[in-house]
């Protein structure tokens, strides 16, 4: 369970984070999550719950998860598509010479949190966390 692994690491991210941006609590933690990505939601919910009795900064926070569509690039007539629909052959040429954009990706979107002075902030996308994303690569669990 895959999945396990990805809580633990975020969890661990936002201890650090709360640590450098003195953070006392951590409201809602929003991920975006691909389609393709081979996250199950159900048990990635499951796991942060586990997480969030072991990690003090996370115990009143909220999980809240986006899902990523999954779109597939076709090479050889340069049409996009949905790739949970059409696989990896292009609906439009009928190649195979396609490649995922996006989709397979988990990525911090935002964080509300609040700090010793009490200010409230939020945090968008600032955070790559280790975490697959388009920008960063895999996930290194």
């Amino acid at each position: 369970m895959h999945e396990m692994g990805i809580v633990l690491h975020l969890a661990k991210t936002l201890d650090e984070l709360a640590e450098e941006q003195h953070i006392t609590k951590i409201g809602s933690v929003t991920l975006q999550v691909g389609e393709v990505s081979g996250i199950l939601t159900d048990l990635f919910e499951e796991a942060g719950d586990y997480f969030k009795k072991r990690h003090p900064i996370l115990q009143e926070s909220r999980l809240i998860l986006e899902t990523i569509p999954a779109v597939t690039y076709c090479t050889n007539c340069g049409g996009q598509y949905e790739t949970v629909k059409y696989g990896k052959t292009c609906p439009y040429c009928k190649s195979g010479e396609t490649y995922l954009l996006y989709g397979n990706e988990c990525v911090i979107k935002e964080i509300e949190a609040e700090t010793e002075d009490g200010e409230e902030r939020e945090e968008e996308a600032v955070l790559e966390a280790g975490l697959y994303s388009r920008e960063t690569g895999p996930f290194n669990g």
